[in-house]
């Protein structure tokens, strides 16, 4: 461990806001380092609470830092079949964090405890969701908001009387936010011992986490930016989150760290690899809370402000003109089979290839497999893939913002079907999802990024 990372951390614990450059928006969003040891301390009162809904499946509608740290959660818990040990009776969290009309006209409501979070409570797709689901279920009592203090979802939430709001402090950015209520709340509910995963957190070793981001960051001006996160299989869903934390985060300004999840080991010149462990799923709080302070000092040493996000706002913008002139516009899109040409002819040593699928969920394998096989046709270039319209509050903040090393292939689905209609709006969720795409590949586009629309039935015809 180098002297200078053992130093950051006493200045990132005092919420030191000169480790990032001037005009950083540190001093409203450092609430994370404190957070874990207030749940712990509410961590019987949420147990306590969650034994009172009756429900046996919570339907979690968010987006980005709402969603995605309680996606890991429940899909580690499934694939380990903890707690309890394979076989045990749980309640399930389905998390909706999708456009798709077939993702979301699938919900299914009838015993479900719907949980809406949004930290500023204004966001797109949290609102569209929420309006769909209370015309399926309008009854309060199988409701519950996580929400910054004050926003207009935590007054929705009081106007129609839902069973719980719980006010998140408001000093924490969505992406930082596992460890506090957006993360507890849904971690209580599926059986999580709240306490254990925020002592874990608190008992993570920082002198170590700051290591790791220097490494990153130091790596990465080196030109070894492809931070690549090899974890076991049962922890697959940890780089939803992780990879996240670290794109939206430090992908800005032109420079940045590109996240590559993965469950097998890759290489290359451009790879900074970290293998990860979590050894159980009480072992994710250590690791949250790791990857935290890693992304916080990697923004140090890349001379950017970790807690920003300056480009996100760009695809929404774009979204809501496309939605302002309806009918869609016409967007060309290449055949799928012209895929891999294409890429071969466009890529350069040092890119990286982000697969943008605006598809229904359930296509995870399908999704992988394509992944690999682009990377292997480009000889192991670094590749990543994601839903759409997910990573447009994820990675879509690197995409825009950082090296212009990308690659993208953005995914549409040829035919969004069923209609389903978005409660008070004139367009249906096909139309959304639709204007989504075309509001980030305009984005891309005006930033000079390399990027193929294709239009698909099935990902296998990708090639």
């Amino acid at each position: 461990m180098s002297d200078d990372a053992r130093s950051l951390v006493p200045r990132l614990v005092a919420r030191d806001a000169s480790l990032w450059p001037d005009g950083n928006v540190s001093p409203t969003r450092l609430g994370w380092l404190d957070v874990p040891r207030r749940m712990a301390d509410e961590a019987a009162e949420l147990a306590g609470w969650a034994r009172t809904v009756d429900q046996r499946t919570v339907v979690l509608l968010g987006m980005g830092g709402s969603s995605l740290g309680p996606a890991v959660l429940e899909a580690v818990l499934t694939a380990t079949g903890k707690p309890g040990g394979p076989g045990t009776s749980r309640r399930r969290l389905v998390v909706c964090d999708t456009t798709h009309p077939e993702t979301v006209g699938g919900l299914d409501l009838s015993d479900a405890f719907v949980l809406v979070s949004s930290k500023s409570g204004t966001t797109l797709e949290p609102n569209v969701l929420l309006a769909h689901a209370w015309a399926q279920l309008p009854d309060p009592s199988r409701y519950a908001v996580i929400t910054d203090p004050g926003t207009p979802l935590a007054q929705l939430a009081a106007d129609r009387g839902f069973a719980r709001c719980f006010e998140n402090p408001p000093d924490i950015g969505g992406r930082y936010s596992v460890l506090s209520y957006f993360g507890m709340v849904p971690a209580a509910l599926i059986g999580f011992d709240v306490a254990e995963l925020c002592e874990r957190a608190l008992g993570a070793d920082l002198d170590e986490a700051a290591g790791l981001g220097m490494a990153m960051g130091e790596d990465a001006k080196a030109g070894r930016d492809k931070v690549t996160v090899v974890v076991d299989p049962e922890y697959a869903s940890f780089g939803l989150w992780v990879e996240q934390l670290i794109a939206e985060s430090t992908g800005k300004h032109g420079t940045g760290c590109i996240p590559v999840p993965t469950v097998e080991p890759e290489e290359g010149p451009d790879r900074h690899v970290v293998p990860l462990r979590p050894g159980s799923p009480a072992g994710l709080g250590e690791q949250f809370y790791r990857w935290e302070v890693a992304t916080a000092v990697c923004g140090h040493v890349l001379g950017i402000d970790p807690f920003d996000e300056p480009n996100v706002a760009e695809s929404k913008k774009n979204t809501n003109d496309v939605l302002a002139h309806l009918p869609l516009p016409e967007v060309e899109a290449s055949a799928p089979d012209e895929v891999l040409a294409w890429l071969s002819a466009t890529t350069r040593p040092g890119d990286y290839v982000s697969l943008q699928a605006y598809v229904p969920f359930g296509h995870d394998e399908a999704l992988e497999a394509l992944r690999r096989r682009v990377r292997d046709h480009l000889g192991g270039m670094a590749t990543t893939a994601g839903y759409g319209p997910r990573f447009l509050h994820s990675t879509g903040q690197l995409h825009k913002g950082g090296p212009d090393t990308i690659v993208a292939v953005q995914i549409v689905d040829a035919d969004p079907s069923p209609v389903v209609a978005v409660p008070g709006e004139p367009y249906d969720f096909g139309t959304l999802i639709a204007a989504q795409s075309i509001g980030d590949h305009r984005s891309l586009v005006s930033h000079e990024r390399r990027v193929l629309r294709v239009a698909v039935g099935d990902l296998d015809d990708i090639g």
